[in-house]
């Protein structure tokens, strides 16, 4: 079955950018149609020629239940600056009954004319007149993004039960809704109705017409889409079928009788009928035709109550939804006795040639092993990516990933459900409450279907996960007197509500988990990525964490004699009792760094033993969109599996490699996060320059990976050395215990369930740290 996704399709061109996720510009997101909308926006209030002295956001509910609006508000920033919508907020109270409008009165202009209708809530923002972008938010946290320059993070684009970008936004549904003046207002169609996730489709301009809590009530009628009850059947189970199952779907992507009333007999595999499930029901037929292309399954949508092993005769039309071949709205449901389908067992990889189209929405059970390969949806939306035998990798992370055979390999485990953020995870693995990219299930058993572009199996039976890749209580020895750790802390952030922690719970939440991370791993020298650049507060900070833990003095930070133009820096922090800085930290003034490396030569502690440098890292990111707009020339995405920006991350690694010239550094240990796989061209440009994969050396290369992106495993986070520092190196670790680990588990408060959260190393960012042994 192709259902379309039970999410709310927040749709975003991402890209890497460390941890952070980057947006196209000009930013598109669709969401499925709200309950409650904008259906009016007006920001010429009080300017020259207005009819009205305010502007003003109408809301509508355009469902057929009563919506609170109580812990909602408006949010709003300019068509294309750098603000974030945090800065204009309004909160929201009150409940709206169906088709009932919603006037909150906002900022007034300099003009005064005509007064609002009573308004139902009122705001401070002041909105353009021609072009803007209008949140309306299921929370009154402000969110910290505009969509564009500062890109909303999926738990922020989560937050939005609508949004319109109007004139010349570059934040919106679909297409930008018409600029406006101070004589017209942007009015969504049909009384508010209308929701296509396209604001140019839904907006039109009239001249400002605001409607309140005491308009009459304007229902849709049809509201949100729910199952059809069905009526007390004329059929019976007298009544003969008039299709077979594989007649109905045939042997393509598309029903050979779309659009025609059918009926036909079968056996239930699954009911995800009841609130918060699918709608519907799986049935199939109890024997098989002759024609192995065909599926024997199809989809009901009905509230029928029915059960597994059901046999029933189904009477409705035959529809194709979204790619989905279903029977909706079923018109009768008879229950007619029992049966039972045999599983069709199904290997992975398929065949060449093959899709899982020919067992959509059949019972099936996978033989294999299936390795957990992503984790990243778990506690959002309950879906687990898996792979046949192991995790799958970047295929330009190391040599013989084979594309063809992984695509032919993979499968979506959901959990038969519509409901978002569970308050217990769906899966775990024996033993632990959560489960870890690696972890294994055999004879995975459900219904196989289809939705949001990805085919998904419904599980009909538990799914029990064995801990194959069990969590490292601690990192790996690694010999030497002195150890260097190179970790990127996921936006430390002091300044609340920007990059990091929206609020100071979160923020001392990961601080904990960072100070838990750093202590266990216990290097002697720590080069750090993502650290706020406010003159060393947030480092600071850190620090004094880190000391209230280990000891006062245990820790001292290097201050960065030129941190660079971004939002965040790279730091280093060393213990003073195990080293010594030598002479003053060093930077880079080349500009094609806006974080630039930060450089400082250490020996052993009181000056003993032999020096080594090291220079911390974070290049560029592989997100396609920069402060300057998108990427473009060599910089755009070349479709090699480099992403965005790799020719400016060759040229930062060719400026690194000239800056060890110019410097003369000898012992250097080139480390950080590079924003590159093991086997793309800046790793290649730092070898081809004399330096040494550190982890190539020394892990083992199925170990050999420090995050997670879209299902792939990969080492994106490096320590190369050159040939002196070779010599002192003793050994080499990357300790996972992030990029397996859900993101369900981090400092974060939204979405995650509050039971999942220790103050421990395990989620302390969503990258892996490296740690280094040197005999000195």
């Amino acid at each position: 079955m192709r259902v379309k996704s039970r999410v709310t399709a927040i749709l975003v061109v991402a890209g890497l950018a460390g941890s952070i996720a980057a947006l196209s510009s000009p930013s598109v997101a669709a969401a499925a149609p709200g309950t409650v909308v904008i259906s009016q926006v007006y920001g010429g209030g009080g300017n020259t020629g207005a009819p009205f002295s305010n502007d003003y956001v109408e809301l509508f509910n355009r469902s057929t239940a009563p919506v609170s609006l109580d812990g909602w508000s408006v949010q709003y920033t300019s068509a294309s600056g750098t603000g974030n919508f945090a800065s204009n907020k309004a909160d929201l109270s009150g409940t709206l009954a169906p088709g009932q409008y919603h006037l909150l009165q906002l900022a007034a202009g300099s003009t005064p004319s005509g007064a609002l209708p009573q308004p139902d809530g009122t705001g401070s923002i002041n909105m353009s007149g021609t072009a803007g972008k209008v949140a309306l938010v299921r929370s009154t946290e402000g969110l910290a993004c505009n969509g564009s320059s500062t890109a909303c993070t999926e738990a922020q684009l989560a937050q939005l039960a609508d949004l319109v970008g109007y004139g010349a936004a570059n934040f919106f549904e679909g297409t930008a809704a018409p600029a406006l003046t101070n004589a017209t207002g942007g009015f969504r169609k049909s009384g508010g109705c209308a929701d296509t996730d396209d604001n140019g489709a839904d907006f039109e301009t009239a001249a400002p017409a605001p409607r309140n809590s005491a308009t009459a009530a304007a229902p849709c009628g049809d509201g949100e889409p729910t199952p059809t009850p069905t009526p007390t059947p004329t059929e019976t189970c007298d009544t003969p079928a008039t299709h077979q199952i594989p007649q109905v779907q045939g042997n393509g992507d598309a029903s050979p009788v779309a659009g025609q009333n059918v009926r036909v007999e079968g056996v239930v595999t699954g009911s995800f009928q009841g609130s918060g499930g699918l709608g519907g029901f799986s049935l199939q037929a109890a024997r098989p035709d002759a024609d192995p292309a065909t599926s024997e399954g199809l989809f009901v949508f009905s509230s029928s109550p029915v059960k597994a092993g059901d046999r029933v005769l189904v009477s409705g039309k035959a529809i194709e939804y979204n790619g989905l071949t279903e029977i909706s709205p079923a018109t009768a449901v008879n229950v007619c006795g029992t049966g039972t389908v045999r599983r069709t067992e199904i290997d992975l990889p398929l065949r060449k040639g093959l899709t899982f189209e020919r067992y959509e929405n059949m019972l099936v059970t996978f033989d294999d092993d299936l390795a957990i390969s992503e984790t990243y949806n778990l506690a959002r939306y309950g879906e687990l990516l898996l792979a046949e035998d192991e995790r799958l990798f970047q295929p330009t992370d190391r040599d013989g990933v084979d594309t063809d055979r992984d695509a032919r390999r993979r499968i979506l485990l959901d959990d038969g459900s519509n409901a978002q953020n569970p308050p217990t995870l769906p899966y775990h693995t024996q033993g632990s409450n959560t489960v870890r990219v690696g972890d294994e299930v055999r004879d995975l058993t459900g219904v196989l279907t289809y939705g949001f572009d990805v085919y998904r199996v419904q599980p009909t039976e538990p799914v029990v996960f064995r801990a194959k890749n069990p969590r490292p209580a601690r990192p790996e020895r690694v010999g030497g007197d002195v150890r260097v750790a190179s970790l990127n802390t996921l936006n430390w952030f002091t300044t609340l509500g920007s990059r990091g922690a929206t609020n100071a719970g979160e923020r001392d939440r990961q601080l904990a988990k960072l100070v838990a991370n750093i202590t266990t791993l216990d290097p002697a020298v720590a080069g750090l990525m993502e650290v706020e650049r406010n003159s060393d507060v947030a480092l600071n900070a850190l620090v004094d964490a880190l000391n209230a833990k280990a000891g006062a003095g245990t820790y001292q930070a290097i201050t960065h004699p030129n941190p660079g133009t971004d939002l965040i820096q790279t730091a280093l922090i060393y213990q003073p009792a195990k080293v010594t800085p030598v002479g003053p930290a060093r930077s880079s003034t080349d500009p094609i760094f806006n974080r630039p490396p930060l450089v400082q030569t250490f020996a052993g502690a009181k000056g003993h033993g032999r020096t080594f440098t090291v220079l911390v890292n974070h290049f560029k990111s592989k997100g396609c969109t920069d402060v300057d707009g998108p990427a473009t020339g060599a910089d755009a995405d070349q479709g090699d599996g480099q992403s965005c920006y790799n020719a400016k991350r060759v040229k930062q690694a060719q400026a690194v490699l000239s800056l060890i010239g110019e410097l003369k550094l000898k012992n250097a240990l080139v480390l950080g996060d590079i924003n590159a796989y093991g086997e793309e061209d800046p790793i290649d440009t730092f070898e081809a320059g004399g330096l040494t994969s550190l982890s190539k050396r020394y892990v083992d290369e199925d170990e050999r990976y420090s995050y997670v992106f879209d299902g792939l495993s990969g080492e994106l986070d490096h320590v190369l050395a050159d040939k002196g520092a070779r010599k002192l190196v003793t050994g080499a670790t990357i300790w996972h215990v992030n990029a397996d680990e859900g993101r369900f588990m981090d400092y974060n408060t939204e979405f995650n369930p509050p039971y999942l959260y220790a103050p421990d190393a395990f989620r302390s960012s969503d990258h892996d740290p490296l740690l280094v042994g040197l005999r000195l």
